[in-house]
C-alpha cells in the first residue's frame, strides 16, 4: 500500500468516526482518532489480542474474519521507503506498548507520551455506556445529591443530570446550598460546575472499572472451574508442563483480582464520607490517587478481558470442547502475555491513604 502524501487534518471528516463499542472498549484503539499520516491506517484498529499482543486489524467483518498485521509489519504493508523510521511506525510502536486502550488510561498514557488526539471527545465514554453505569453511579451521586438538595425529590438518570441540577439549580435553597459549598470549597460559585463534572468523571471511570470486572468474574470463575477439572483428568495430570502452567495461571489471575478488589474497596472506603468535610484540597487528592491507578486497573482488566473473551467465543459452555482441545488453547493462548499482565501490576504505585 502506498503513502497518501496529500493527507491533512482537514481530511478527518473523511474518515470513519469511532463507534460506541470502539469507545468504550479496553482492548480497541480506532487510529483515526490520532495523528496518522497514513490514509489507509488510519482507517485501521490497534487491538489486542488473547495472547495480550497489540496488533493492527485492516479489517474486520462477521463473513471474512479480521484480518491483522504486526506492528513491526506495517513498513513493508504500506511501503513506507524510510521503514522503521517513518513517523507514523515511531507513534505505532509507542501505541503498541500500551498496557490498556480504554478511554481514561489512554488520557494519562497519551499526555505522557506526547500524542495528541484529533477530538479530545474520543476519550470520553459513550452515552449509552455512560447510562448504563448509572446504578455504579448512585454511591457516588447520592452523598453529593443530599448535600444539596437533601430529601427533595429530583429527578436524576445519569450523571449529566446532575450536572444539570448544578448548571440550573431551580429552587431557591439549593441555590444557598451552592454558594455555601463553593465557599466550602473555596471556589467561586461559576466554577462549582466544572468541579463536579471532574468529581463525576473520577467516579464515573471507577464505576466503569468495577462493571469491567464484574462482566468478567463468571468468566473466570468458569476457566478457573475448568483448570481444576483438567486437573482431574486422567489424561492431562500427567502432563506436568501442563500441570506447572495452570497452577501459575491461578496464582497470577487470584492474585491479580485480589488486588484489584482491594483497590477498589480502598477508594470505596476513603471516598464513603468525603461529603462529610469536604474540601477541594481533600478531592483532589482523592482525584489524583485514583488516576494514579488508572493504567495499571485498565492494564490488568484489559488482560483478562481479552484473555476471558477468547475463552468463552471458543468454550462458551461446558459441552463446548473436550479436555484436549482445552488444554491446548491454555498452553498456545491463555498462559501467553500473563508474564506481562504481572508486571503491568508490580509496577502500580503504593496504594496511597484517601482518608
Amino acid at each position: 500500500m502506498s503513502e497518501d502524501k496529500a493527507f491533512t487534518f482537514g481530511d478527518l471528516n473523511l474518515d470513519k468516526e469511532i463507534d460506541d463499542e470502539d469507545r468504550d472498549s479496553l482492548h480497541t484503539l480506532p487510529l483515526v482518532m490520532l495523528p496518522i499520516k497514513t490514509a489507509p491506517l488510519r482507517r485501521a484498529r490497534l487491538i489486542k489480542n488473547a495472547r495480550f499482543e497489540s496488533m493492527v486489524e485492516i479489517f474486520s467483518d462477521k463473513d471474512t474474519g479480521s484480518g491483522q498485521v504486526s506492528i513491526d509489519a506495517l513498513p513493508a504493508e504500506f511501503g513506507w521507503a524510510d521503514g522503521f523510521r517513518h513517523p507514523d511506525m515511531i507513534l505505532m510502536k509507542k501505541l503498541g506498548d500500551l498496557p490498556s486502550y480504554d478511554v481514561y488510561s489512554l488520557r494519562i498514557s497519551l499526555r505522557d507520551l506526547g500524542i495528541e488526539v484529533n477530538n479530545v471527545e474520543y476519550l470520553k465514554l459513550s452515552e449509552a455506556k455512560s447510562g448504563e453505569l448509572t446504578e455504579y453511579m448512585r454511591e457516588f451521586t447520592g452523598p453529593l445529591i443530599g448535600q444539596i438538595y437533601g430529601g427533595d425529590d429530583v429527578d436524576v438518570k445519569n450523571f449529566q443530570d446532575v450536572v444539570r441540577l448544578f448548571r440550573s439549580p431551580d429552587k431557591k435553597k439549593a441555590l444557598e446550598k451552592l454558594k455555601l459549598m463553593a465557599q466550602k470549597l473555596n471556589i467561586k460559585i461559576e466554577d462549582l460546575p466544572k468541579f463536579i463534572e471532574d468529581y463525576g468523571d473520577i467516579f464515573l471511570s471507577l464505576s466503569y472499572y468495577k462493571n469491567v470486572l464484574d462482566d468478567i468474574e463468571p468468566t473466570i470463575t468458569e476457566f478457573l472451574d475448568t483448570m481444576d477439572l483438567l486437573r482431574e483428568n486422567f489424561a492431562m495430570k500427567n502432563n506436568p508442563s501442563l500441570m506447572q502452567t495452570m497452577d501459575m495461571m491461578t496464582t497470577t489471575i487470584n492474585e491479580l483480582m485480589a488486588a484489584i478488589t482491594g483497590r477498589f474497596e480502598n477508594f470505596e472506603r476513603g471516598t464513603k464520607h468525603m461529603w462529610d468535610n469536604i474540601s477541594a484540597e481533600r478531592f483532589r487528592r482523592v482525584e489524583a490517587v485514583i488516576r494514579g491507578y488508572h493504567t495499571t486497573i485498565g492494564g490488568v482488566l484489559c488482560a483478562l478481558s481479552v484473555k476471558m473473551d477468547a475463552w468463552s467465543n471458543l468454550f462458551p459452555n461446558m459441552e463446548v470442547g473436550g479436555p484436549g482441545r482445552r488444554a491446548e488453547f491454555i498452553m498456545t493462548e491463555m498462559k501467553q502475555g500473563m508474564d506481562r499482565i504481572q508486571m503491568i501490576e508490580d509496577s502500580a504505585p503504593m496504594l496511597a491513604a484517601l482518608e
